[in-house]
């Protein structure tokens, strides 16, 4: 018997594996690109949040710094009760102006803004405003 020949080999694989590989390699591109994306969005948000952390912390400090004045200062404590509170030595005197009748009301703490549309909280009228007694001479 005679040997026979082997079958031809045909090249038809070689473009499948070709595609294959091609398709594989861009894949991994398609995914390496998104990695990168999600990986720059997280450093920038990384970056916000350390902004926002030094934010805090700087006016955290800025309040650990009033509550130690607050707490030691007699003088901030009388310049607020008299700023915010409006209150007086019994010797000082007290000058109040009438209201310009075309400035808008100043605004309230939170909560007073129903009493004033009540009327019960209601801005001086120029007319009962003089605290101050009339001059003797």
């Amino acid at each position: 018997m005679k040997p026979t020949a082997a079958p031809a080999r045909s090249d038809s694989f070689r473009p499948v594996l070709g595609a294959a590989l091609g398709l594989v390699l861009a894949l991994l591109a398609i995914a390496a690109l998104k990695s990168s994306r999600d990986l720059e969005s997280a450093r920038a948000r990384e970056r916000m949040l350390q902004q926002k952390i030094e934010a805090t912390r700087a006016e955290s400090e800025r309040l650990r710094v009033r509550i130690d004045r607050l707490r030691h200062d007699p003088a901030m404590l009388e310049r607020l009760a008299r700023e915010d509170l409006g209150m007086v030595r019994p010797r000082d005197v007290i000058i109040e102006l009438p209201a310009d009748p075309h400035l808008p009301d100043p605004p309230l703490p939170e909560g007073e803004e129903g009493e004033r549309q009540r009327g019960l909280n209601a801005p001086p009228t120029p007319a009962s405003s003089s605290a101050v007694p009339p001059a003797r001479e």
